[in-house]
């Protein structure tokens, strides 16, 4: 593909007109929305009506004009994105903190079931975070295994398998429905991670019967660093599961102030403490763009930029470890390289923002809403120049930075 090939298909792009809605800075390319979305325009003036009005003349009686049901109303908004009902999705905490409600909850279900089965390789927070869910339950063990050995793993005494929809790392994607259904065949809940797929691909978690999903939002719904995360739970599981971290927010009647805890019903019990009010809305400013989306087209037009970043790599001899079909992947693209850093920093100094993966994986993201087809072919190209001229090999792009 030529650069004027590229710009044609810009030209066709019904994704385009979004791209105004991003603060992209001047003369940076920006392939790091798979970890840290970039601004959107509207986010600005959210939180200053969120700070100045809302907090700062409303004061507390904003807790009664929209603070308070926060939580539910944003979770709604993210429903569509992720094949969910209104009222089985709701926003709070971290992803971790999500996933360690939802473990917690899923191995108490059943006494017989004591095993939560996850992938070894997944994004470390959910190892982490199944390690120390397990560690609350008398009985219960964490078997991690290799991809290739997840469906022997699958049991008798397994109570939740624990996957990442689109791996982290890779970008190599699960069958949402066809693993859903494994799970259930063998009589075991299923946990999704869909940090690297809202957003990115289409998502349709109750057409797969998915039992329970956490999700980040900071990335490809670009809510800013540290949004809230967001928790699903079928509706066939909200009476019968408990959050095991019991806070007000999860109360029934949290201002009658009662000494014993009553879950509130659906998707309230989930709560814990109080709001991040100031994040939560910023996440709503960035998720009010997503209604006019076609979910098709983004996925149509991330295969694309897939297709020309892949080429590149291509010339340049490059391992890419991302698979080359668009239904086993998500919306970025990933190179192992022995000098995956050096080059990643290479880059940054030339203004394309990519980002790596411990040991050796340069990451690319490939974001529809905000990047052209003649974007990612420029990178493609600056790519080739970094690599070919060597200009990594310059000693300050290999110091290493706490952040990666």
């Amino acid at each position: 593909m030529t650069l004027d090939d590229a710009l044609v298909l810009d030209a066709a792009d019904p994704l385009a007109p979004f791209r105004e809605r991003f603060a992209l800075p001047e003369g940076v390319l920006y392939l790091d929305g798979n970890s840290l979305g970039p601004l959107p325009r509207a986010t600005p003036d959210a939180l200053a009506d969120a700070t100045a009005r809302q907090w700062g003349e409303r004061l507390i009686r904003s807790w009664n004009e929209g603070w308070i049901e926060a939580p539910q109303r944003i979770g709604a908004k993210i429903a569509p994105l992720i094949g969910a009902a209104t009222d089985e999705v709701i926003v709070g905490d971290s992803t971790s903190t999500h996933l360690f409600k939802a473990l917690v909850a899923a191995l108490r279900v059943d006494p017989a079931r004591r095993t939560v089965v996850s992938e070894t390789g997944n994004f470390p927070t959910d190892l982490h975070v199944a390690e120390g869910a397990v560690g609350c339950v008398p009985g219960a063990t964490l078997v991690a295994v290799p991809r290739d050995r997840l469906a022997e793993a699958i049991g008798d005494d397994t109570a939740v398998v624990l996957l990442t929809q689109v791996h982290y790392k890779t970008a190599e994607r699960f069958d949402l429905a066809a693993w859903t259904a494994r799970a259930h065949a063998a009589g075991a809940l299923v946990l999704w991670d869909l940090s690297h797929s809202v957003g990115a691909i289409p998502v349709d978690l109750n057409a797969a019967d998915a039992d329970l999903a956490v999700g980040c939002t900071y990335k490809y719904l670009n809510g800013g660093p540290g949004a809230p995360a967001f928790l699903y739970v079928a509706k066939r599981w909200q009476q019968r599961l408990v959050s095991p971290l019991s806070g007000w927010m999860g109360h029934a009647a949290p201002f009658d102030f009662e000494d014993g805890y009553r879950p509130a019903e659906g998707m309230k019990r989930w709560l814990v403490g109080t709001p991040s009010v100031l994040a939560i809305a910023a996440l709503e400013a960035a998720l009010d763009l997503w209604g006019a989306v076609d979910m098709t087209a983004l996925a149509a037009k991330g295969a694309a930029l897939y297709d020309i970043m892949a080429a590149a790599g291509d010339a340049l001899g490059l391992e890419c470890i991302t698979p080359r079909d668009p239904a086993r992947r998500g919306s970025h693209i990933s190179f192992r390289h022995a000098h995956a850093w050096e080059i990643s920093q290479a880059l940054i100094a030339r203004g394309l923002i990519g980002d790596f993966r411990a040991p050796d994986v340069l990451r690319l993201g490939l974001t529809p809403l905000y990047l052209s087809h003649a974007d990612v072919w420029r990178a493609g190209a600056m790519l080739a120049e970094v690599v070919r001229s060597e200009e990594w090999r310059d000693p300050r792009f290999a110091v290493r930075a706490a952040v990666t």
